[in-house]
């Protein structure tokens, strides 16, 4: 890999047609779109592109179409999640021939392994890979990767990074003071972009956000304030972005309402694979005037014509930043500025 992995990288949705297969030439619109809008790489078969929903072959479809029309322009981290070694290890041979600048596999899932399991998995896929490969700690869906363990991984070449999506700061503290003293090249990246500006200000490389589907503008400008050291500014933008992801996040069926959203920013995302009930698709479509409303308050869409409720009222200006003021404070009293 010739640049170290850093930025917001979007973990693509994929556009459906009526049949319910691929919508090729709707997926290269968006990732356009997405590249004019300043993301700096893409992440097909993520949890949000629904990996699990899609046949290995459609998966490398996925991720022949993101390259394609990538053209070289931002890189591409593949996810590879796939159920074994031996299929893991053909998904990488795959990608590093379309020309993905890495993959990311995910620990385990299915069994709940020990950590020594989890080192033996990653270590092995380490060895034999064409390609470099980012850990992805899901928690939630897969075996835990503990801290002890990526510092052991961190010492294959081709290990070049982690995507974590527990959303814990703490916990990105603590690995990036375990392994960037013997990696300064390993890159961390975040999942979970209610906490992108926190988790940048503690040193984190960038993030994988679902929200960059469809507010790709607003995790850009909250990363590039980061880098500029413009905290205050940025975790005002992380609170108006955590309402959207909020509402993306809880009330639909993962990832029904960021296909929403990004529909709404003009884009035919079609029927997900996953069948719902009437009701369901009624609440769904009441939820997404609510979403409407949000993006419109970004000006990215216009507001509803029945016209939107009022909503919680986000922190003011001082409150933001006396909450990071106290955090940096409590980074320094830690030694880590």
């Amino acid at each position: 890999m010739s640049a170290k992995l850093q930025g917001i990288f979007t973990p693509t949705l994929v556009p459906l047609d009526d049949r319910g297969q691929i919508n090729e030439p709707e997926l290269r619109r968006f990732i356009s779109w997405l590249i004019e809008r300043g993301v700096h790489g893409l992440y097909p078969n993520g949890s949000t592109g629904e990996f699990t929903r899609f046949t290995a072959e459609e998966r490398r479809r996925i991720v022949q179409i993101t390259c394609d029309e990538a053209h070289g322009r931002v890189p591409i981290l593949a996810g590879a999640a796939e159920a074994n070694v031996k299929e893991t290890l053909g998904a990488c041979e795959a990608y590093a021939g379309m020309g993905a600048a890495a993959v990311a596999i995910v620990s385990p899932f299915y069994f709940k392994l020990a950590p020594d399991s989890v080192y033996a998995y990653f270590s092995e896929i380490a060895r034999h890979t064409p390609i470099d490969l980012t850990l992805y700690n899901i928690p939630m869906f897969a075996s835990p990767i503990d801290v002890p363990t990526i510092r052991r991984l961190a010492e294959f070449p081709r290990v070049v990074g982690i995507k974590d999506s527990t959303g814990d700061v703490a916990f990105m503290m603590r690995m990036i003071a375990a392994v960037r003293p013997i990696r300064p090249d390993f890159c961390f990246l975040t999942g979970w972009e209610a906490v992108l500006a926190p988790m940048l200000l503690v040193g984190c490389d960038g993030g994988t956000n679902a929200s960059s589907n469809a507010v790709p503008e607003v995790t850009r400008r909250i990363y590039e304030l980061c880098r500029a050291g413009n905290f205050d500014e940025a975790m005002k933008w992380n609170f108006r972005l955590q309402e959207l992801f909020d509402m993306m996040l809880f009330p639909f069926e993962f990832p029904d309402g960021f296909r929403r959203a990004a529909a709404l920013r003009g884009f035919a995302f079609g029927e997900g694979r996953q069948p719902l009930t009437e009701a369901q698709q009624r609440d769904r479509d009441a939820m997404a005037r609510v979403l409407q409303c949000i993006l419109a308050d970004f000006e990215f869409v216009d507001r509803p014509a029945e016209g939107c409720a009022p909503r919680v009222r986000q922190p003011d200006a001082d409150r933001v930043e006396q909450v990071v003021r106290r955090v940096m404070q409590e980074l320094d009293k830690r030694g880590v500025f």
